[in-house]
């Protein structure tokens, strides 16, 4: 007649053990992110356990090396670019929707900049990373390109315009430049419809 009992007993000490896992974890990557966030740079393990509140020995539990722990570290940025880049254009002409890019991007680029800037510092030689700057490079080509008519701008013009579109761009004029986000927009406005010109 015990057994039952011991059986619930069981179920909730594993449900237990569970729950404190998913919490460790969960406590984990918020902390790597809020140290990338904070600092622009890539925490180390050490500097994730201290800011987690767990050993290190629990970071290395949940996630078998660093190159695992930064694959958590860019789903955000991943999230984020997506989520601008799904929301449907209002511009009517192929111009138009290319300068609404650059109002989308800038505003997307300065929210990810602190991880993109962590990632950045350990991207050669992390070939997780690396596999991201890939693919989000692509998938930004990607949409600039089906933005534009084909025919519409010539192969240099469209690859200025990959790259003034691009998040190093925006870096660049942040950073290296010093300009406020509405001015560093303004000067890529500029620059684009030097290139397109007008409707």
């Amino acid at each position: 007649m015990a057994a039952p009992r011991t059986i619930v007993l069981d179920l909730e000490e594993t449900d237990g053990r569970r729950r404190r896992s998913l919490d460790s974890r969960a406590r984990i990557v918020d902390a790597m992110l809020e140290l990338a966030r904070q600092t622009g740079a890539a925490p180390s393990a050490e500097q994730v356990a201290q800011r987690a509140g767990v050993g290190l020995r629990t970071v290395f539990r949940h996630f078998q090396d660093m190159e695992s722990l930064y694959r958590e570290m860019v789903g955000p940025i991943e999230v984020e670019l997506r989520a601008w880049a799904q929301r449907p254009f209002k511009g009517e002409t192929w111009r138009e929707r290319v300068m609404e890019l650059i109002v989308r991007r800038s505003t997307a680029f300065e929210t990810v900049a602190p991880l993109r800037r962590a990632s950045e510092t350990l991207r050669a030689d992390s070939a997780v990373l690396q596999a991201e700057h890939t693919v989000m490079t692509t998938s930004l080509r990607a949409i600039l390109r089906g933005l534009i008519p084909k025919n519409a701008v010539d192969a240099p013009t469209f690859e200025a315009l990959d790259l003034l579109l691009g998040f190093e761009a925006w870096a660049r004029l942040r950073r290296e430049q010093h300009l406020p986000p509405a001015q560093a927009r303004k000067v890529l406005q500029n620059a684009v419809r030097a290139l397109i010109g007008e409707d």
